[in-house]
């Protein structure tokens, strides 16, 4: 009962799978979401508990409101709290913006923006009440500089950071942290399709001489959650390994 309790969206692979393991790795109990692949939530939570966290998976939709109250509902009546917020789940249908569709523009905001503001919402019912909460958006470098065929992506991305600071100017005297994580190029599936000549010219622009890993994001994320971060709100955080300086 004393362990804090972290909700992670999306968390049932690639960034959102590391942060959920981070988690587990420093003792939290854990709330593992997926939207589609059940087997791949099995395995989070299967390491989860080999590293000593009690978790459970919840299937939902988080760009469904009533979806994400629900899944907040279904943490709180688990664990009897929730301490923890990671919006991290998302999606990319990179187009050019004079071919996108209203569908695609309305499909990458519900899953990237609106999905957390449902997510938000609901969490800081509880947290309120506690005087205590974390919530981490995880946003992109591209959410701060915008990319050619991103459009609604980076509008995405860059509406974390105006939703995280509103809830930090709204509630940090209630002891809620908002916060933002800014993945710069991640080893992914995306980033294995990247020809060779892509990957060239992405590595150029990288001080740090190679991509980040999940690791390297779930790590940030994992501080900002911790007693050690209790006096930083409304920040943005770069993890792109010096990208373009």
């Amino acid at each position: 009962m004393n362990k804090k309790v972290a909700l992670v969206t999306g968390s049932s692979r690639g960034i959102g799978r590391a942060i959920a393991l981070e988690f587990a790795n420093q003792g939290y109990n854990l709330v593992i979401n997926y939207k589609q692949n059940q087997a791949q939530a099995e395995e989070v939570l299967e390491q989860a508990k080999s590293a000593g966290a009690q978790g459970i998976i919840v299937q939902a939709d988080v760009s469904d409101s009533k979806a994400a109250q629900e899944l907040v509902d279904r943490s709180v009546e688990e664990f009897g709290k929730l301490d923890v917020l990671v919006n991290n789940a998302g999606i990319n249908k990179d187009q050019l913006i004079l071919r996108m569709s209203d569908d695609e523009w309305t499909k990458v905001i519900d899953t990237n923006l609106s999905a957390a503001f449902y997510c938000s919402r609901a969490a800081l019912k509880t947290m309120i009440r506690k005087r205590y909460g974390r919530i981490i958006n995880i946003s992109s470098v591209v959410g701060l500089s915008g990319n050619a065929g991103q459009t609604h992506y980076s509008a995405a991305k860059s509406g974390l950071l105006g939703l995280s600071f509103s809830i930090a100017r709204e509630y940090g005297n209630r002891g809620i942290n908002a916060n933002v994580v800014a993945p710069g190029y991640i080893q992914s599936d995306m980033t294995a399709e990247l020809s060779s000549e892509q990957s060239a010219r992405i590595m150029s622009g990288i001080s740090a001489g190679r991509l980040g890993t999940p690791e390297d994001v779930a790590a940030v994320v994992a501080f900002l959650a911790s007693p050690g971060a209790d006096y930083i709100n409304a920040q943005v955080i770069r993890v792109d390994g010096g990208m373009n300086l």
